[in-house]
C-alpha cells in the first residue's frame, strides 16, 4: 500500500508540502546544466508527493518537516534535504520491476521514496537502533516491499545481489568494491564520495553489459561519512 493511498497526496497535500515541492522543482532547474536533469520524472515526483516525511522526524522537528533542508535523527545522523533525495531518485532512473540496494537507511524517509517506485528494496543501516525504528516506521506505513538489516554498508547485501540500482545515502573516501560488484550488468548506482570533513562529490556509477564501469561527478554534496564495521 501507497502512501497516497492513506491521504497524503492530491488534495491532502497542504500548502507547507506543495511549497516544497515547488523549491525542488526551482532546484532542479537551477542544477540542470551538471545533472542533466531538469525535472522529477513523474514516477518521482509523484513519490516525493506521496511520502509524509513529517511521519520521519522526530517529533520536536515536525514544523520542520517540510523544510528544504537536512534535520537531525538522533546517532549523528540526519534525515537528507528533499531535494537531495530528489535528485538521488531522478539519477538512479529506477523503474517498477527494480530491485534496489539502499545503504544508510537513517529514519527511512529515502527508502520509502525509493519504495514507492520500485519492486523492492532492501536497506542496510550501520547504527542498529535506526534500523529497528525505521523497519517499525515503514511496516506501519504500509510498506511491505521493503527490508531493513542492521549491518556494514561498505559489504552491501550479497545475498539478494545483483541489484539494478544501488542508492548511498553516506560518504565513502573511495567506491566500495563490495558495491559495485553487486551492481548488475546495465546497472546505475548513486552515491556521494569524498573525505571527511570536508565537501563529497555526488557520483553516478554505471556498469554495462560487459562489466565496464563509468563514473560521472554530478553535484558538491555534504553527508555523513559511511561508517565501517
Amino acid at each position: 500500500m501507497s502512501a497516497i493511498d492513506r491521504g497524503y497526496a492530491g488534495d491532502a497535500l497542504d500548502r507547507a508540502h506543495r511549497k516544497l515541492l515547488d523549491r525542488i522543482d526551482d532546484e532542479m532547474q537551477m542544477t540542470s546544466a551538471t545533472t542533466g536533469r531538469s525535472a522529477l520524472a513523474p514516477a518521482v515526483r509523484r513519490a516525493m508527493e506521496r511520502v509524509p516525511r513529517d511521519a520521519f522526524v522526530r517529533k520536536v522537528d515536525r514544523p520542520y518537516a517540510w523544510r528544504n533542508r537536512p534535520l537531525p535523527i538522533g546517532h549523528g545522523q540526519t534525515i537528507s534535504q528533499p531535494f537531495i533525495v530528489a535528485i538521488m531518485t531522478e539519477l538512479l532512473d529506477p523503474g517498477p520491476e527494480d530491485v534496489v540496494l539502499e545503504i544508510g537507511t537513517g529514519c527511512g524517509y529515502a527508502t520509502a521514496v525509493l519504495a514507492e517506485i520500485v519492486a523492492h528494496v532492501y536497506s542496510v543501516e550501520f547504527v542498529r537502533a535506526l534500523a529497528d525504528a525505521a523497519r517499525l516506521r515503514l511496516a506501519g506505513l504500509g510498506y511491505e516491499n521493503v527490508d531493513v538489516r542492521q549491518g556494514d554498508g561498505n559489504a552491501g547485501w550479497a545475498e539478494h545481489a545483483p541489484f539494478d540500482k544501488i542508492s548511498v545515502t553516506a560518504a565513502p573516501p573511495e567506491i566500495p568494491p563490495a558495491l559495485v560488484e553487486q551492481l548488475a550488468p546495465g546497472g546505475r548506482m548513486v552515491l556521494p564520495v569524498g573525505e571527511h570533513p570536508g565537501v563529497q562529490e555526488l557520483l553516478v556509477v554505471t556498469k554495462d553489459a560487459d562489466g565496464a564501469v563509468r563514473e560521472r561527478g554530478v553535484l558538491p554534496v555534504a553527508f555523513v561519512p559511511l561508517v565501517s564495521a
